[in-house]
């Protein structure tokens, strides 16, 4: 087989750059290790910056996120027991985000791949990058007992942290920067109306929670845990005695409750590599970088790498500029260290951490006081929340 582009891994971000380069008239085909229902199974966040809602609007499936997904002008920050919030819509000049759950936006992207003329393989077992230096690289990869070989011009690396892509690139040709958390989070899905009509972020003495949601009667929750902490170790009653004993008193009131849907522990970890390409290889997501779950800047980053590796194979196979692919790594990593910085800020300002000192804590109160309690301060959160504008590809 031959293609433009190979597309490693049918998440959100592998599907949204498929799906864009066929927008552009590129060819690409998607190789997936596991099936479909496998991939829609991941339970991720939901917040959806307006820069990564452009992007579905401009690949053409966005029309169930505009119908059903949730506009938010705001949310909360709750800090033992006293409510702020952060209007995100004045502090901004009318930016909000979009609540609209990551299995629906890949479930849009994967139904529209379906009507397309390009091709996905999924359960493509030993998928393996050739030749990332030379002129004409290729992928092979097993299917049913054969191995298969695909030539192309550039090879997308979308498969996450665990994926082959990153792999594939010499360790000396790399660098790593990582900060691991002491605690995660217990995140508990319900078929339950959310408590609050817009997102509360909760820093308490016993450690931090979120309410959040995917719709009107479904909710996600959240409570920071110990990093040895278990799932089986939580029953669905333990998990909602902790989380009401987190929650402001008129939230732990109102609080519905029910059996869950699905529980799952995500570690906290934040994580970069650099650079973010390698000859015709280009990682993107969470190949080349993690954020910890606060502030939801894990699929909005991602989306930005694919805004940027799309706009400059829109220019390559239209204009001839081929000039702009070494310059992919320096553009995406400006906003995935603003990204990292963000989430790495906001983590520390909400939880509580064992390896955090008196001193240092008493910094971050002080900071989290100056943030509910100045206009300035909000609206550094909000700016940043909402999302940074993508960087302009000349």
């Amino acid at each position: 087989m031959k293609t433009q582009i190979v597309i490693i891994g049918a998440g959100p971000s592998g599907l949204l750059l498929g799906q864009l380069l066929h927008k552009q008239g590129i060819a690409n085909i998607i190789l997936e290790r596991v099936t479909p229902d496998y991939v829609l199974g991941r339970i991720r966040a939901g917040v959806l910056e307006q820069g990564f809602a452009d992007l579905m609007r401009k690949a053409g499936v966005g029309e169930r996120m505009d119908r059903e997904g949730e506009v938010h002008g705001g949310f909360e920050i709750a800090c033992n027991g006293q409510r702020s919030r952060i209007d995100l819509k004045q502090l901004t000049g009318g930016n909000t985000v979009i609540i609209y759950g990551q299995t629906e936006v890949t479930r849009d992207l994967m139904d529209a791949r379906t009507k397309s003329s390009q091709t996905s393989i999924y359960e493509a077992k030993n998928v393996q990058p050739h030749d990332l230096m030379d002129d004409h690289p290729y992928v092979t990869y097993e299917k049913d007992g054969k191995t298969h070989r695909i030539d192309c011009d550039y090879i997308a690396g979308c498969d996450g942290f665990h994926g082959i892509s990153r792999k594939s690139i010499p360790s000396e040709c790399l660098t790593e920067y990582e900060r691991v958390y002491p605690g995660g989070w217990l995140g508990l899905l319900s078929d339950t109306p959310p408590v609050n009509h817009e997102l509360v972020y909760i820093c308490h003495d016993r450690g931090f929670a979120l309410c959040s949601m995917r719709s009107k009667t479904r909710s996600r929750y959240y409570i920071q845990v110990g990093s040895s902490d278990k799932v089986e170790q939580w029953s669905d009653e333990d998990f909602w005695t902790e989380l009401k004993k987190r929650l402001p008193k008129e939230l732990a009131e109102k609080l519905v409750t029910s059996p869950s849907i699905e529980k799952s522990i995500a570690p906290m970890r934040s994580f970069v590599v650099e650079p973010m390409q390698y000859g015709k290889l280009f990682l993107l997501g969470d190949a080349a970088h993690i954020v910890p779950p606060t502030g939801a800047k894990g699929l909005n980053t991602a989306a930005s790498d694919v805004y940027t590796l799309s706009t400059i194979l829109e220019k390559v196979y239209g204009q001839g500029r081929t000039d702009l692919i070494a310059k992919y790594s320096e553009i995406c990593l400006r906003r995935v260290w603003d990204g990292e910085r963000f989430s790495w800020w906001m983590s520390n300002l909400l939880h509580k951490f064992a390896d955090t000192s008196q001193f240092e804590q008493k910094i971050y109160e002080s900071e989290l006081n100056f943030i509910l309690k100045t206009e300035s301060g909000k609206k550094a959160l909000a700016e940043q929340y909402v999302g940074l504008p993508y960087d302009t590809i000349e």
